[in-house]
């Protein structure tokens, strides 16, 4: 059942039927899980229908409402977006089980063993903006790795978003996976209270503008991996092919703008810059692309408008570029690691040595060569689907997949083991021995 919360008491109280939930669905089979997945995906595609209406209502709203183009890409969940999304429900289920490895199996004595075993988080909070299709790979990310979910999606999906909670409830019913692990969140002041529930919420994953996942890391004591913003770059070093290299930078910009790892600036060394420049405006014109450029750009592309400060840090998540010259390697490097936002960064090049350096020395979650910044995706790198890109230095890193929704424990089982055995003047040594 989706709940509309009124008051502080019953988030509370929702929020101890997730834990509640969680810990049933923690010691789950990987078989048992895997079916609560097959009966998602069924459920899915047999709604289709009614997913889509619900989702059209949102988006004409939307459009109303003027809300940006680019939201209004992401609310999209047309039938070829619920494909995929329904395909990497199925994806998941095949993924290997994350629950249960033992990372670490030591003996540190004879009879005392140690092992470090991987498990679930517990209870997720995941805040997002538009993207219903986002609720279902959560969802779908969050059962695989026995981890409860608190949904919280944004206002403009709301009809989308209540009718993929109760179709994911109904399926869930029928299945061992109790569909309290799944909750979904339907007014904004919840958000402040779901923050303050960190005994009961183990992560919190928002996934939306600068300002809202600052927000978010602002007001919470919970833990927090997210980026907040995308500001990604293309660098068309010297020796780049040039037909390449303007297929990559209008891909990485047109093939879906509204998304996070779309390049927003372009680099370009000097020495090609004229015959790449010229190249390049002519296909983006043809996209709808507008461009901005710096002094030396705008010496090439007299039309375009002119670039400042504010463009190398901003995320346009429209049909919008800004360019930049450079006269090296190490000026394209220095730029991307002021104005970057640690997200996705590429280099056109046919030069093997310029490639590894940029690769080892820019400091990004994905760094590329020869190819579009559109790859950084939990979809596209086989993870099944992705619950967010974290652009953080701890792990996890980049695309969060199954790897980066569980932690581990330690279980150490003796004979009446005592550490004053190990300690002092006469202390026996450990054994350290591995095991496997």
């Amino acid at each position: 059942m989706v709940v509309s919360l009124q008051t502080s008491d019953t988030l509370l109280t929702l929020a101890q039927q997730t834990r509640n939930a969680a810990q049933q669905l923690a010691v789950l089979s990987t078989q048992q899980r895997n079916q609560a997945l097959s009966a998602i995906a069924q459920a899915l595609s047999q709604n289709r229908d009614a997913i889509i209406n619900a989702n059209a209502q949102d988006c004409e709203q939307a459009q109303k409402d003027g809300i940006s183009e680019a939201l209004q890409a992401r609310l999209k969940l047309d039938e070829n977006k619920l494909e995929k999304t329904i395909t990497g429900v199925k994806d998941v289920e095949t993924l290997s089980d994350p629950i249960g490895d033992t990372q670490i199996h030591r003996e540190l004595d004879t009879g005392l063993i140690l092992k470090r075993i991987s498990c679930p988080v517990g209870v997720l909070g995941v805040i997002f903006e538009a993207r219903p299709d986002a609720l279902i790979q959560i969802t779908s990310l969050a059962i695989k790795s026995g981890n409860g979910v608190i949904l919280k999606g944004g206002k403009e999906a709301l009809n989308s978003c209540q009718v993929l909670t109760e179709i994911i409830h109904q399926a869930l019913a029928e299945t061992d996976v109790p569909p309290e692990a799944v909750q979904l969140l339907t007014t904004r002041a919840e958000i402040q209270e779901l923050l303050s529930l960190d005994q009961y919420v183990d992560l919190i994953i928002p996934r939306g503008s600068n300002s809202f996942v600052r927000y978010i890391q602002d007001n919470t004591n919970i833990p927090v991996i997210g980026h907040a913003d995308g500001i990604c770059h293309v660098y068309v070093d010297t020796s780049a092919d040039l037909e390449k290299a303007v297929t990559i930078t209008v891909d990485s910009k047109t093939q879906y703008p509204a998304a996070c790892n779309a390049v927003e600036t372009l680099l370009v060394h000097q020495d090609i810059a004229s015959s790449f420049l010229a190249m390049l405006a002519a296909a983006l014109s043809e996209k709808g692309v507008s461009l901005r450029g710096d002094d030396a750009s705008r010496n090439i592309l007299p039309h375009i408008d002119a670039a400042t400060d504010t463009d190398w840090e901003t995320e346009y998540s429209g049909l919008v570029l800004a360019i930049k010259i450079v006269d090296s390697l190490d000026r394209a490097i220095g730029h991307i690691n002021t104005y970057g936002s640690k997200h996705t960064d590429a280099i056109v090049t046919e030069t093997p040595s310029n490639a590894e350096i940029f690769l080892n020395q820019v400091d990004a979650a994905g760094v590329f060569h020869n190819c579009s910044t559109r790859f950084a995706d939990g979809f596209r790198y086989g993870l099944g689907a992705e619950v967010g890109i974290s652009t953080q230095k701890m792990p996890p890193r980049g695309p969060v997949g199954l790897e980066g929704l569980v932690t581990y424990k330690y279980q150490l089982t003796g004979d009446g083991h005592i550490a004053d055995t190990y300690s002092g003047e006469n202390a026996k040594s450990f054994t350290h021995k591995d095991l496997r």
